[in-house]
């Protein structure tokens, strides 16, 4: 039997509580049921008036916001607003009804530069939730695992401009020149001079001047992003780092393992790929105590080298 549905619905009105439309089982509930995100306040009280001014968007608000992008993968906050306009689970998860007013999608834009720019808030709240996960026991940070991945910059790549910006000196390239004058000095030897950095020229994006130019292949270059990932053997993230993608990965290790082993605790193995792959990670790591796992590479020796 053809049956067609009666478009007169749209009008209905029905007494209905906002906590009755949201599944027991989506994402934002199990959230919501499983952190108290009270604690935000006293990360952000001292960054607010307290007795005068005019009434802000509640600061928890605007972390659940973020949330809500980054867990649903909305590409923008523009998107991210208007999807919360309509979708009833996200207006539940935010605090707010059927009818009210969402806050405009520069109000979290104008809140991170006024308030949060410069801070470390967000990471406080990314590390309270990650010691959280930890104290259940979810998280295990014996063996963590470094690795960076690209993403593509918002940048058309035909347009820079070239510039010519001092090179950045290795990480051990001071501590390298320390040992080696140190001997130097045993033997009876003049002190070697330290080698200035020299400069190279880069290409400079005119929209996101902040990225970095990425060769893939000899065909394909971008401007992107590096995201520099440590995590444990379950996929929890312990600890990241975003740079310009034409930074090398060895360049960016040692602020990430440092970040996880102050933050979180000092792992007994790191695992990484052959990007980080070189004798000053491998020392720095022995020395630590923890043992470096790293990939084979073949010899970059010519034919014959070892004969």
């Amino acid at each position: 039997m053809l049956s067609k549905q009666r478009k007169d619905g749209r009008d209905k009105q029905e007494l209905i509580a906002l906590e009755q439309l949201v599944p027991a089982d989506h994402l934002v509930r199990k959230i919501e049921n499983s952190i108290d995100f009270d604690f935000i306040y006293g990360l952000v009280e001292d960054k607010y008036c307290l007795n005068n001014g005019r009434p802000s968007v509640d600061p928890v608000v605007l972390v659940k916001i973020a949330f809500i992008q980054y867990l649903f993968g909305i590409r923008s906050m523009r998107q991210t607003i208007r999807e919360i306009e309509t979708n009833v689970a996200y207006r539940w998860f935010i605090g707010y009804g059927l009818t009210e007013k969402i806050p405009h999608s520069t109000t979290f834009g104008k809140n991170y530069v006024r308030r949060f720019q410069g801070t470390d808030v967000f990471e406080e709240i990314f590390y309270r939730i990650l010691q959280e996960a930890m104290n259940l026991g979810f998280v295990d940070p014996d063996v963590i695992f470094i690795d960076s991945t690209h993403v593509k910059a918002s940048a058309n790549k035909k347009k820079y401009s070239k510039k010519v910006v001092e090179a950045q000196a290795k990480d051990y390239q001071e501590k390298l020149y320390q040992e080696i004058n140190q001997e130097r000095a045993q033997n009876g030897k003049k002190p070697l001079a330290p080698k200035t950095a020299g400069m190279k020229e880069v290409k400079e994006n005119k929209t996101d001047p902040e990225s970095g130019l990425f060769i893939k292949n000899e065909r394909e270059s971008m401007f992107a992003y590096s995201f520099h990932t440590g995590c444990d053997r379950n996929g929890f993230v312990l600890g990241a780092l975003v740079k310009p993608s034409n930074v090398h990965d060895n360049q960016v290790f040692q602020r990430l393992y440092d970040k996880i082993k102050t933050a979180v605790t000092k792992p007994t193995a790191v695992a990484i790929d052959a990007g980080y792959k070189t004798p000053y990670i491998s020392k720095l790591l022995f020395n630590d105590g923890v043992r470096p796992v790293m990939p084979y590479t073949r010899p970059k020796t010519k034919d014959g080298f070892f004969r």
